[in-house]
């Protein structure tokens, strides 16, 4: 069976990798640029190793900061007109997820009349027909694999949806570990968790193939031996190598091969509790595969495996189970909270969020094991009672 991998353009990745930002910003011919950034990285002058080059260099630049974690569609209207508005001729995009995908909604809707919300996946009744500007991606995290997929989320008033086409893609990433040394341990945990789930989800989901299976893996060895090291001591240079490479080839994986049940959960989570992404993602992890086990125990003990450790003399069932408790075990090692009761999440809650995740029909296609409103009412209840169960 014949398979699409999809990849961005260019992608430059490693320590100093920044350097080329010059010149891939030479090849466009573009003369008004905005970067599009969180507030953070200006106050500390993290964005000043964008745009001093590029000034230096005779570019227009203009530097937008109305970026919020988990950015509500609101924010992404009003950047999306403020973008028409100026004419500028590039975006660029630096910072954590939500810096990026704001970037990308920028670039090609720019191009387009009508709302955001008409683009929607969901809800939306407008397609996506023009290509944008040219844009460049650039992470502060190890974690979103926003700078290698075609996606950008917004939240909605108690779940999240996206804008979708491969339009989105960026023409030039650039993955340099040496802009994540600045991040602080709680966010280095969350996203980190966030790019390991990105991983295990994809190597689990119905749409894998050979190609995304072996970025899967890779990721799953980069990220599992390094987070802990990111987070207890963020100079580590090569932890912080490790966990960038590893959240690359894990957006390049689930951006092929696709997320699921876990994803799917999170995001009401995020819509309604505003709990970041990254710890939703977390904190369902564990659970949502302890349900779903039994449907994928060999790529389980595949996972275990590539966690690093010995699955000699252990049958399937076994190592599956492994996996299971080390996944847990490495979330509450990074010190985020292991119960939906860790981020004030109250048991009359899990209607609501159960209502909305069996909404995520696009993601949840992808689950190995089928999750109906039961299945994922019972994964919700397991995670409050932060004790695994399978169907």
């Amino acid at each position: 069976m014949s398979e699409k991998i999809t990849l961005p353009p260019v992608s430059y990745t490693g320590w100093g990798s920044l350097s080329y930002l010059l010149e891939e910003v030479n090849r466009f011919n573009s003369k008004k640029i905005l970067v599009i950034t969180d507030p953070f990285l200006k106050e500390i002058g993290l964005t000043n190793q964008v745009v001093s080059p590029l000034e230096e260099a005779g570019y227009v630049m203009e530097i937008y900061t109305e970026v919020v974690p988990e950015p509500p569609l609101a924010i992404g209207e009003k950047l999306v007109a403020y973008t028409r508005d100026n004419e500028f001729d590039m975006v660029i995009g630096i910072g954590g997820g939500s810096a990026l995908d704001l970037t990308k909604l920028a670039g090609v809707l720019a191009a387009h009349d009508g709302n955001v919300a008409d683009y929607l996946n969901l809800t939306g009744t407008k397609k996506v027909t023009k290509k944008g500007l040219p844009s460049i991606l650039i992470p502060t995290t190890s974690g979103t694999g926003s700078e290698v997929t075609n996606i950008s989320v917004l939240s909605l008033e108690t779940t999240k949806d996206v804008v979708t086409h491969d339009y989105l893609l960026a023409d030039v990433a650039i993955v340099d570990p040496a802009l994540t040394i600045s991040l602080p341990p709680k966010v280095t945990a969350a996203t980190g968790v966030d790019a390991l789930t990105h991983a295990v989800e994809a190597y689990i989901s119905k749409n894998a193939s050979p190609i995304s299976d072996a970025l899967a893996l890779q990721a799953i060895r980069l990220i599992s031996n390094s987070i802990r090291t990111a987070v207890s001591n963020g100079e580590d240079k090569q932890a912080r190598t490790d966990m960038s490479y590893g959240s690359y080839l894990a957006g390049l994986a689930f951006f092929n091969a696709g997320v699921a049940g876990v994803h799917a959960l999170a995001y009401p989570i995020g819509g309604q509790f505003h709990v970041a992404h990254g710890d939703s993602n977390a904190v369902l992890l564990p659970y949502v595969m302890g349900y779903i086990r039994q449907s994928c125990e060999k790529r389980m003990k595949d996972i275990f495996e590539a966690m690093g450790f010995s699955s000699t003399n252990l049958s399937q069932e076994e190592a599956s189970y492994k996996c299971v408790a080390e996944l847990k075990r490495l979330v509450e090692d990074v010190n985020i909270p292991s119960t939906l009761k860790g981020f004030n999440i109250t048991e009359d809650a899990l209607d609501s969020l159960t209502n909305d995740a069996v909404e995520q029909k696009r993601i949840l296609a992808r689950s190995p094991m089928p999750l109906l409103k039961e299945d994922i009412y019972t994964i919700y209840k397991a995670a409050f009672d932060g004790v695994v169960v399978e169907k």
